[in-house]
């Protein structure tokens, strides 16, 4: 079975094109009676008909079980027609929360960084989306822009059905993991950015987050300690100097920023600690809010739940509940 850190750790050399991870995923196929159920009976689709972006052949689903024996985890590939799928606690506060998985941009951790997060953060009150995104190197034009749409275009679907959710539209924030979490971050900077052309009514609601997670995130695209497979699987081959400046996340943080909650392992071997530092000192230039749980062990993926056993991490989603809350109180 692939692990998730060999698979990232070899796009980080080698970036993975479509056909390359999906013959990768070829070899990590669970069979359906081992698969995880996805998606939940309670989900919407993000576009009412061809996502933007679309050419003439859409990719394939192409789910897989991966990891080690006892502990695989779902993966998303080949996402056609992005979903949010709804996990609601039994004590709803209002709260509500797009979580947001990694995957290198070359695949979608759905299981450990969406359902988990979900069963985490739901005991709490609040109420969690998970976001199936489209992958940009699976053949769709302005590739780099494909991830932020579907992630503005959730955000406004969110709002504009807030009532039927039990959320107050102005308590919705974001928690993004890994390639997860510079997609968080894009949307934290680049929640107004005119990415996709407005398709109905609930393309007039904000985008923007009242609050931000950012978890192990590839925040640069730009610097040395970059994790090159997630920039070239968004960015593509050739991309232009304002399609990098975009998604260079860090330089864009200014006094409209919402509030940033950052996780990171100083162990993470793969997207090093120097990514949440390059955000958590532009947001202290900026004056932005922060706050920065650096633990010394838990590499990179723990996710919700998969820190390991005694790790102080595993108390993330603790105290990102209590930061919200604070945060919420103003």
């Amino acid at each position: 079975m692939i692990d998730r850190r060999t698979l990232l750790g070899a796009m980080a050399t080698a970036p993975l094109t479509a056909h390359a991870t999906a013959k990768a995923a070829g070899q990590a196929t669970a069979t359906p009676a081992a698969m995880t159920p996805w998606p939940p009976a309670e989900h919407f689709p993000l576009w009412p008909g061809r996502p933007p972006g679309a050419r003439a052949k859409l990719p394939t689903p192409n789910p897989s079980m991966n990891g080690p024996a006892g502990r695989q985890e779902l993966w998303l590939r080949g996402t056609a027609n992005p979903i949010v799928a709804v996990f609601r606690p039994e004590r709803p506060d209002g709260r509500a929360v797009l979580t947001i998985p990694g995957g290198g941009y070359g695949f979608v951790s759905i299981q450990n960084e969406g359902i988990d997060v979900a069963k985490m953060l739901n005991p709490h009150g609040i109420t969690v989306f998970a976001l199936s995104y489209r992958l940009p190197s699976e053949g769709w034009d302005r590739q780099a822009d494909v991830p932020l749409q579907d992630a503005q275009r959730a955000m406004r679907l969110i709002r504009a059905n807030a009532g039927r959710y039990g959320i107050d539209p102005a308590n919705l924030g974001i928690v993004g993991f890994s390639a997860g979490g510079h997609l968080a971050a894009s949307l934290t900077v680049g929640y107004d950015d005119a990415v996709y052309t407005p398709v109905d009514a609930a393309d007039r609601q904000s985008a923007k987050p009242r609050f931000s997670g950012l978890v192990y995130p590839v925040a640069s695209l730009s610097t040395p300690s970059t994790h090159s497979g997630s920039r070239d699987n968004l960015l593509g081959p050739n991309p232009d100097a304002a399609t990098k400046a975009r998604y260079d996340t860090p330089r864009r943080i200014g006094a409209s920023t919402p509030p940033l909650f950052l996780v990171h392992a100083v162990d993470d071997g793969l997207v090093p600690l120097d990514q949440s530092i390059d955000v958590l000192t532009q947001a202290r230039a900026a004056k932005v809010p922060v706050e920065a749980h650096f633990f010394e062990r838990g590499g990179h993926g723990f996710g919700a739940m998969s820190a390991p056993e005694g790790s102080s991490a595993r108390l993330w989603p603790d105290l990102f509940d209590r930061w919200i809350a604070q945060t919420l109180k103003g």
